[in-house]
Order: C-alpha cells, then sequence, then structure tokens
C-alpha cells in the first residue's frame, strides 16, 4: 500500500516539475507548487522515519500485555479486585466465554488498528515538528521561528506562574495554621474569609479565560493519550464510570476471570487432591489384599512382589482380565468379578 501511494507521488511530483519547467517557473501557481512539492518531500521522509517507532510502539506494547496479564492473574489468585471497575467484579458466566473466544481475533486487529493510527499520529508529530521548528532554519526564518517559540514559552510560563501563585497565596494566608507541628500540610480550614473573597471576584475573569485554555488542553491531551492507547486491550480508554462500552477490554476482563478460573492453583491443587484421593480409594475397594503394599519390604518375598505387581498391572488395565487364563476356584472367580466391577465402574 505504501509502495503504491509513493509510486503515485512520485507520478505527481513528477507532472509538478514538468509543468514548472514549462512555465519556466513564472506561472502564477509556481509558488504554490513549490509548496506543494515540500510537504510531499516532508511527508514521504517523516512517514518512513514513523515506520520505526510505531513499529517499536505496537512491540513494546504486545510484551507490557503479556506483563500486565501476568500481574492482573496474580491478583486475581490472591482475590484482589481493586485494580478493576466495579461493574467488572461479577461478570457474567456466558460474557466472559464470549470473550475468551473473542480475545485472540481481536487482540490482533487492536494491534494492527493501533499500529496505523499510531503511525498516523506520530507523522502528523513529525509534521508538525518539521513545520515549526526545521524547515524555518532551512529557509533562513531561524529567527521569526525562535521569536514566535520564545512568545509561546513566555505566555505558558506567565500562565503556570499565576496557577503555582494562586496555591502559594492560598496555603499562606486563607488557611488556619497547623494544629501541630508534625502535620504533613495545613487543614481544610478557612482563614481571612473576606480577603479570600476579594481573591476569588477578582480573579473570576482571569479564571475564565484559563478555564477555556485548559479545556481544550482536556480535549487535546484526551486525544493524545486515547490514539496512544488503541493498540492497548488490556487499559480502558472511557471514562470512569463509561469502562462498559470499550467492548475490547470487555473480552480481556472476560479473558481474565475464565482464565482465572480454570488456572487458579489453589483450586487445581484442591481438585488434584480430591481426583488422587478418589483414585486411591477405588483401588483400595478393589484389591483384596492391599495391605501387601503397606508391609515392610524386608518380609515380602518375590513372589509375592511379583504378583502384586501383577495384580497393579491388572487393576489399572481391567481389560486383560479377560485374555489371562482363568483358574478353577472360587477365589479366582471372585478376584475376576472384583475387577469386572472396577473397570465397569
Amino acid at each position: 500500500m505504501f509502495v503504491y501511494v509513493r509510486d503515485e507521488l512520485d507520478v505527481f511530483e513528477g507532472e509538478l516539475e514538468s509543468y514548472i519547467t514549462s512555465v519556466n517557473q513564472t506561472g502564477t501557481l509556481t509558488p504554490v507548487i513549490l509548496q506543494v512539492k515540500e510537504l510531499m518531500s516532508v511527508a514521504k521522509g517523516v512517514w518512513l522515519v514513523t515506520i520505526l517507532s510505531a513499529s517499536l510502539t505496537c512491540v513494546s506494547y504486545l510484551f507490557h500485555i503479556l506483563a500486565c496479564y501476568r500481574k492482573h492473574m496474580k491478583r486475581l489468585w490472591a482475590g484482589n479486585k481493586h485494580f478493576l471497575p466495579l461493574k467488572f467484579h461479577n461478570p457474567s458466566s456466558a460474557e466472559s466465554v464470549v470473550a475468551i473466544a473473542r480475545y485472540s481475533g481481536w487482540q490482533i486487529a487492536y494491534i494492527l488498528w493501533g499500529y496505523l493510527i499510531i503511525h498516523v499520529v506520530q507523522s502528523l508529530c513529525g509534521m508538525l515538528i518539521m513545520y515549526s521548528l526545521v524547515l524555518p532554519v532551512i529557509h533562513n526564518q531561524g529567527l521569526e521561528m525562535l521569536l514566535g517559540l520564545g512568545i509561546g514559552t513566555l505566555t505558558l510560563s506567565i500562565v503556570l506562574g499565576l496557577m503555582i501563585l494562586q496555591v502559594w497565596i492560598a496555603a499562606t494566608f486563607f488557611l488556619q495554621p497547623k494544629m501541630s507541628a508534625a502535620d504533613r500540610q495545613k487543614p481544610l480550614a478557612l482563614n481571612n474569609r473576606k480577603v479570600f473573597h476579594n481573591f476569588n471576584y477578582f480573579l473570576f475573569f482571569y479564571n475564565v479565560l484559563l478555564g477555556l485554555g485548559a479545556c481544550l488542553s482536556r480535549l487535546l491531551i484526551s486525544c493524545i493519550l486515547g490514539t496512544w492507547l488503541i493498540a492497548r486491550i488490556d487499559r480502558t480508554i472511557m471514562q470512569n464510570g463509561y469502562e462498559g462500552a470499550d467492548m475490547g477490554f470487555s473480552a480481556w476482563i472476560g479473558m481474565l476471570y475464565v482464565d482465572h478460573y480454570h488456572t487458579n492453583p489453589v483450586l487445581v491443587s484442591f481438585c488434584n487432591i480430591l481426583i488422587t484421593g478418589h483414585r486411591e480409594r477405588r483401588l483400595q475397594r478393589a484389591i483384596k489384599y492391599w495391605y501387601l503394599n503397606q508391609s515392610a519390604g524386608s518380609r515380602i518375598s518375590t513372589r509375592s512382589r511379583t504378583r502384586w505387581f501383577l495384580l497393579h498391572t491388572l487393576v489399572n488395565n481391567p481389560r486383560l482380565v479377560m485374555l489371562r487364563k482363568s483358574r478353577s476356584g472360587h477365589g479366582s472367580r471372585d478376584f475376576t468379578q472384583i475387577l469386572l466391577t472396577c473397570s465397569d465402574s
């Protein structure tokens, strides 16, 4: 896909070159065409550079998801569900089974979409850096670039400085003193209330303007984090209370619960103990002279040990009893009947 787009851009760039040559660089569209050529050249270079960074980001996400899986499983085994949203503490059993069936395919799809989106976002960031920092220097406009950068930095510094100043004034003049010298901070009790109301009134309009910028920064940060973490199926990008709308995160939680219930080491060990005990009880009921296994080694003869091994083999493989040569005697028939009964059960 990228190769096809690159070839088409090369053809288009060649047509622009031929047009500029035909008008001898004196046409009215020549400056626009030169800017378009520069844009295409910068875009291709940035796209190639960001391939590596986007790939490394997605690969790091894969390893991080594996680490989070191990961490989350250990927490669930310990009975800790505080890292999960409240609505996911008791998920539906049917939805969990469907979630573990979906998870593998959804994880691959999320990684693929995440790579594409992250690549586009990183390319846009690279274009922004090129046009704001690199190209002005190339076009001998470094002083203008530094002037604009200085004005922006100064504006941001003033805003942050006023915010820090508000916090310092509030901590110094509008809070009552500490009740004890060992307290880390002053108690949340207002002091100088009349002065505080005047302070709040005169900063009202400034806080309105500051709120406009804070709202835009909130939107910008949400977009950046959302696009950057789109491939992370183990972390929801929804706000608190809306996690259920994230189907990928729901699939992750369902997969965790299914694995938790089927691989819990305590539960697996307990079931193994029950199964082993049940097999031993069946073996003891099937063997008439099972006490030979508990006798001292020096008191067991070679013939008895051989018969014991034969008996153990027949108990584990009851179908072999039908192939053995039967002997006359009531005890032999009883023994055969016991083994067949054990096989049927």
